[in-house]
């Protein structure tokens, strides 16, 4: 029979270990993050293995989806996506931002040296929905740009301020000791961006907090995925303008990753485009999470050119190229470990080579089971960035 005094001493730790759970999920202090990092994994990884529909797409029949077969259709492409994405009128690629400001003080930012200064854009869009994106310029320029697209990530349970750039600021620091500035963006609704109340028809007022809410004000004259190219397009306008950059580049994780697809295949100033755990074509999508939000099955748009046609105008033109990176294991989404199973990457180069321009590749961040951008993608990128 246990005897009392261990008894008593059993029942405290249990209390103690107990009131520390509770403790930890409402405070989300250590061990918070790794807990939910590894819950989230296995959640995704019983989703995948349990719930995943067998995929009935014939990876040789890919080229029978791609309706390319020389420049002039990619020309009437990207002027349909246009007329499709601004309901028929000018695409913004004459419009300034509303406002901008040069050398704001930012002290976040304020520690790192290579740092000369901040300039700010701010992009207004219809009902209120704005972009606001910082350009940071190092004290040694080589004068290319990289325009840097976050996606949807928020990071405040990390312990920084949601409501900034903070979650990237290695990266960017990264960067700017290399001597490239930097344009960083985050999608509509996240980071420093509003999130407007609408009045809505029928459906009353809603904020619009969520991507899925688009679908309630999408209209003839009014589609949403513009709120996701304006900003990059218009800012872009401004800084080609007033700077003397010899190259543009973008690169953007998840959502920011699918953002630098869409926006290199629309705007042929950017040539180098990296896009990390961004997209899967339409076909390779069996499961919730790899379906992706509404700004990626938009049926409309894709109708006009799919992920496949996407990917060769993305990579199509004289020294332009598109690079797709997935990590293997990712436990968000867009897995190389589907896309080994699944690959296309042979069918878009032979599409490519066939127009005579333009470079693409995937490649796979081999073991990697985080949603992020790896240090060794980080550092391949570097090294492509440089040829």
């Amino acid at each position: 029979m246990m005897k009392p005094k261990i008894l008593i001493s059993l029942i405290f730790m249990i209390v103690i270990i107990f009131s520390y759970g509770i403790i930890v999920g409402h405070y989300q202090i250590f061990p918070f993050e790794i807990l939910s990092d590894f819950n989230q994994i296995i959640q995704n990884k019983n989703t995948q293995s349990e719930s995943r529909p067998q995929i009935y797409q014939d990876p040789s029949q890919i080229n029978d989806l791609i309706t390319i077969y020389s420049e002039d259709d990619i020309k009437i492409k990207k002027r349909l996506l246009n007329n499709y994405i601004w309901s028929n009128n000018d695409p913004p690629f004459n419009k300034m931002p509303d406002d901008y400001s040069i050398n704001i003080q930012d002290n976040i930012f304020s520690d790192i040296d290579s740092l000369l200064q901040i300039n700010s854009y701010t992009v207004e869009m219809t009902y209120g929905m704005n972009s606001i994106s910082y350009l940071f310029l190092p004290k040694i320029s080589n004068n290319d740009l990289i325009i840097y697209h976050q996606g949807h990530t928020s990071n405040s349970l990390r312990g920084y301020d949601s409501h900034s750039f903070e979650q990237d600021k290695e990266i960017i620091k990264n960067f700017l000791d290399n001597n490239y500035s930097v344009l960083i963006f985050s999608m509509p609704g996240k980071g420093m961006n509003n999130e407007p109340v609408v009045d809505i028809p029928k459906f009353g007022k809603v904020t619009l907090n969520s991507h899925d809410h688009f679908k309630l004000i999408e209209s003839e004259t009014l589609k949403p995925i513009k709120f996701f190219i304006e900003p990059v397009i218009i800012t872009l306008n401004h800084i080609e303008k007033n700077h003397n950059f010899e190259s543009f580049n973008m690169i953007g994780l998840s959502g920011g990753g699918w953002n630098t697809v869409i926006v290199s295949a629309l705007d042929d100033r950017i040539q180098k485009s990296y896009s990390v755990a961004g997209s899967f074509p339409i076909w390779m999508r069996s499961s919730p999470s790899d379906f992706g939000d509404y700004e990626q099955t938009i049926p409309e748009f894709y109708k006009i050119a799919n992920y496949e046609e996407l990917y060769i105008m993305s990579a199509y033109g004289q020294d332009r190229e598109l690079i797709l990176f997935y990590n293997e294991f990712d436990p968000c989404c867009f897995s190389g470990e589907l896309y080994k199973k699944f690959p296309f990457k042979n069918i878009i180069q032979e599409k490519l080579q066939s127009l005579e321009k333009g470079e693409f590749d995937v490649i796979i961040d081999s073991d990697q089971n985080e949603h992020i951008i790896s240090d060794s993608t980080f550092e391949m990128i570097n090294k492509l960035l440089l040829n």
